[in-house]
């Protein structure tokens, strides 16, 4: 009776086992986009199921990130095998924007009532630094057909304002963020998505605030993570709210510094587990910031803080 009990137990042990393994999605290689230079990954999961990235373009030969343009979209539907979509907007496509193009930094794209909505800092002149706008583009569909808004969105910009990042809550509610130098700010959207149904409001709570804002949901909090100020060597902090504009309680360092200076990245939910999107350089062997993106498992404590990520190469 003890060796068939012990015969159950471990016929048991290994079914729940292969179940584990079975639900389990397994990561291939970082970074997982190695046909071109890729940074700034903003990560969603739309209806058809697959994980869409979009992400900016260090161009190659790099003269430096005043020449980043050319936005691509990445999907895959197993985290292993990646298309491609291709091109969906680059800087001579922006009406309003700087003559000289470039510039087309970290992007986000939301979706609500059939429409797909791409969200892109740019500057609108020559001098860069103090006329940073965030501009939309729009689509029907997640991947191609983006259309460049006539005029950058109203009551947002300014010196360094940059990232920008949208998050839609349960309740469709979407609120919009974005920062640079230190400061961080957000309001909540109107039904269109380019209009603020409130003024900016500065993120109270967080500490070390450098840039690269956003915001997603676990088990009823908000988070808001970002790049520090860690010279060198940007690390991901977050903070935890009990509204989506905070006020936020510093959490902490959770994702360590990359093979690049700067660090850029979002968190995203995929077939029931958690993961985040990130850049390095290891492609380019750290060599002119050309940078290229990379993911890896997120995990919660169960008192709802992260774990620091594990990086997997």
């Amino acid at each position: 009776m003890k060796l068939l009990h012990i015969t159950f137990i471990i016929a048991a042990v290994a079914l729940a086992m292969v179940g584990c393994k079975a639900g389990r999605v397994e990561l291939g290689p970082n970074p997982f986009i190695t046909h071109m230079y890729t940074a700034d990954p903003s990560g969603h999961v739309w209806s058809d199921g697959r994980l869409y990235v979009y992400a900016s373009h260090d161009i190659d030969p790099p003269r430096g990130c005043d020449l980043m343009d050319q936005y691509h979209v990445f999907s895959s539907a197993d985290l292993k095998h990646w298309t491609d979509h291709g091109e969906i907007l680059r800087a001579s496509q922006v009406p309003w924007g700087r003559p000289e193009g470039g510039f087309m930094w970290a992007p986000d794209c939301a979706y609500r009532n059939g429409k797909y909505y791409f969200y892109f800092p740019h500057p609108s002149e020559s001098n860069v630094s103090p006329s940073w706008k965030i501009g939309v583009a729009v689509s029907d569909k997640p991947d191609r057909d983006f259309r460049v808004l006539d005029q950058p969105m109203a009551g947002v910009g300014g010196w360094d304002m940059i990232d920008p990042a949208v998050f839609v809550d349960d309740d469709g509610q979407a609120y919009f963020y974005y920062g640079g130098g230190s400061n961080c700010y957000g309001a909540p959207l109107n039904d269109d998505m380019v209009s603020l149904k409130e003024p900016l409001r500065k993120m109270e709570g967080i500490t070390d605030f450098h840039e690269a804002a956003w915001v997603h949901k676990y088990n009823g909090h908000y988070y808001l993570s970002y790049a520090d100020n860690n010279r060198d060597a940007n690390r991901m902090q977050y903070a935890i709210g009990d509204t989506p504009l905070g006020p936020w309680r510093s959490m902490g360092v959770f994702l360590g510094p990359q093979s690049c200076a700067m660090t850029h990245g979002s968190i995203v939910q995929f077939k029931e587990k958690w993961y985040v999107l990130y850049h390095c350089s290891d492609l380019s062997n750290g060599e002119n910031a050309l940078r290229s993106i990379c993911i890896d498992p997120l995990e919660y404590n169960p008192d709802g803080t992260i774990r620091m990520v594990k990086q997997h190469r």
